[in-house]
């Protein structure tokens, strides 16, 4: 006995994989490769970045409440 089962209908040249048919596998292939890099990017956060952002925004709150509380007295 032979390990792989027998084709009921014998592959004929218009049956054989063509040249279309790969190029959709490539097609697939690549859309599936992007779809996981750009998984990849995502779960991957700007730690940089967003430190930066965060210090910013917290240079700009203390500059907002030290100008809300000075004195007035001088006008």
């Amino acid at each position: 006995m032979t390990d792989t089962p027998a084709s009921p209908i014998p592959q004929t040249e218009d049956d054989a994989p063509n040249e279309i048919l790969a190029a959709a596998r490539d097609a697939k292939e690549t859309a599936i490769a992007a779809a996981e890099a750009v998984a990849a990017r995502a779960k991957a956060w700007p730690i940089a970045k967003i430190s930066l952002g965060v210090g910013i925004g917290s240079a700009a709150i203390a500059a907002a409440v030290m100008f809300a509380t000075r004195d007035r007295e001088g006008k």
